[in-house]
């Protein structure tokens, strides 16, 4: 079941590349953009990171907390992190709990890998609410971060 635009959003604790447990609660009053994103060090995924690396001075004027999971190990996104200097909170999914709450896992992706996340964005408002979701079954695609920063915006405002 997808999570449902107008719901609360599934609360969740994973580690961050720093070794940190890290909340969804812990930015409860702030916007909140989640990235779901397959792999690192993969192509499109870099693509689309780094994009947000690029253009954070939005997200920050918008006040906005990133949040970029993936099922990688928390060493693997450190390492990751660091080489494409990502400037936002990445958080490693490994056990694959909480792709599953948001139903944006592939049951076999390429290589006959299972269990990988789904490229997909979802906002979530101060209250903890779903007010944007994305989830793309075409991992060579990127999320419609136009529209996103729409949403942003209107939450902002």
């Amino acid at each position: 079941m997808n999570p449902v635009i107008g719901s609360p959003a599934p609360a969740f604790t994973l580690y961050d590349s720093e070794k940190n447990n890290v909340s969804l609660s812990d930015f409860k009053g702030k916007n909140i953009l989640i990235l779901f994103f397959p792999l690192a060090f993969t192509s499109v995924c870099t693509s689309e990171l780094c994009a947000i690396r690029d253009n954070i001075n939005k997200f920050n004027n918008l006040e906005v907390q990133i949040l970029a999971i993936s099922v990688d190990s928390l060493y693997t996104l450190a390492r990751y992190k660091s080489d494409q200097n990502l400037n936002f909170t990445m958080l490693s999914d490994f056990n694959k709990e909480v792709s599953s709450q948001y139903n944006t896992l592939y049951e076999l992706f390429s290589y006959g890998m299972r269990g990988v996340s789904k490229r997909s964005a979802f906002i979530i408002d101060k209250q903890g609410i779903i007010r944007y979701s994305e989830i793309l079954e075409d991992a060579s695609k990127l999320p419609d971060l136009q529209g996103i920063e729409k949403m942003l915006q209107e939450l902002s405002d």
